[in-house]
């Protein structure tokens, strides 16, 4: 993975002007190169800076999410398939709210798209979904194109810290009520009232 970020990189130095559009579209397109977020955003702020690479980051994420969206809506059968891994990751608990989600975007080993599929769950249109992508895309950008370097140097200590002021935000961040659908709702009821029944 990180010979092929290599070669990225040396692909985006020797690009000149084009060089901020080619970044775009690998972060826009990286799910097809099997590239995290946070190594491009990474790169990104290395590249760029990290006011221009935080942009350059925030708009490629943003596109990615919107593609994502269309190949969920436009293929239900993967969606399903994409539902039944999110309920084995995150099960079925209380929707989270956008503040959360982009905190849970900031943590490496948290699957992109899952996410994004809480939001495209949270969101009632296509363009409530665009406005909540970009929001909680913002904060993945800043962190990793500014301090994505210093990451790498972090003590133990300071990582367990930076985790438990993540949890604590995420915490506080939470959604107040909780939205359930008639159908889960009557799932959930009988699925209890069996339970109860003697054997």
């Amino acid at each position: 993975m990180l010979d092929h970020t290599s070669m990225y990189m040396d692909i985006l130095k020797f690009s000149g002007i084009f060089a901020p559009l080619l970044f775009i579209l690998l972060q826009a397109f990286r799910q097809f190169f099997f590239l995290p977020v946070g190594l491009i955003c990474l790169t990104g702020g290395i590249l760029f800076g990290a006011v221009a690479g935080t942009l350059y980051s925030v708009i490629g994420i943003t596109l990615s999410s919107l593609l994502f969206y269309w190949g969920m809506k436009s293929m239900p059968k993967l969606m399903k398939k994409v539902k039944r891994l999110q309920r084995k990751w995150i099960g079925k608990k209380m929707p989270f709210s956008v503040g959360q989600i982009a905190i849970l975007k900031m943590i490496p080993f948290m699957h992109f798209h899952l996410l994004s599929l809480c939001l495209i769950e949270v969101s009632s249109n296509f363009k409530e979904y665009t406005k909540a992508s970009f929001v909680s895309n913002i904060p993945i950008a800043i962190f990793y194109s500014s301090f994505g370097s210093v990451l790498l140097s972090l003590s133990i200590l300071t990582s367990i810290a930076l985790l438990l002021m993540l949890s604590i935000l995420f915490y506080l961040l939470r959604r107040k009520e909780w939205v359930m659908k008639w159908s889960e709702f009557f799932e959930e009821k009988e699925k209890a009232e069996k339970h109860r029944m003697p054997a």
